[in-house]
């Protein structure tokens, strides 16, 4: 399982005081308002910042740092990831996942190995799994109880039902 989960990307600076204009990658973007600190992560190393102030601008949460008040400071930084430790992250319902404990996993079926879950993406229903298998190529099962059978985080195994159609 992954320690760290990713909050959001920054995507530009804002201004020229340090502040960022961060994209959240969260369901619920509110919760910048309730961090104390993050980590970014610049590739090489995972820095951590105390997150000073925050407010929203459309879609953007834009995020001001204790100690880096200039734009020179940050602006090497566009394009990277904040992430919050997993004991800090929003508390999960029940068959609610964290997507970074989702990809990898592998997919099964009644018949046995079907792939690899490679990504998520969101839509306006529900979330769709891009599985990639051994013998359909990339494969979109909808994250639905009828295909989704079974989630196992700890033996990162994923147990699914084709519905007709998906393949």
């Amino acid at each position: 399982m992954e320690q760290f989960l990713q909050v959001g990307v920054i995507s530009s600076t804002h201004g020229i005081r340090g502040e960022v204009k961060v994209f959240p990658t969260t369901d619920d973007a509110a919760r910048f308002k309730k961090l104390k600190k993050v980590f970014l992560d610049t590739g090489k190393e995972r820095l951590e910042l105390e997150v000073q102030a925050v407010r929203f601008f459309k879609q953007f949460v834009i995020v001001k740092f204790k100690g880096i008040d200039n734009i020179n400071e940050i602006e090497r930084y566009k394009g990277k990831s904040l992430l919050v430790a997993r004991e800090d992250a929003v508390s999960l319902e029940k068959d609610e996942y964290y997507f970074a404990d989702l990809i990898g996993m592998e997919v099964v079926t009644e018949e046995g190995h079907f792939g690899v879950l490679r990504d998520v993406m969101e839509t306006g229903a529900n979330e769709v799994y891009i599985i990639d298998s051994d013998s359909h190529g990339e494969v979109l099962v909808p994250a639905i109880r009828q295909c989704i059978l079974d989630v196992d985080i700890e033996e990162k195994r994923m147990k699914i039902r084709l519905m007709d159609g998906l393949i």
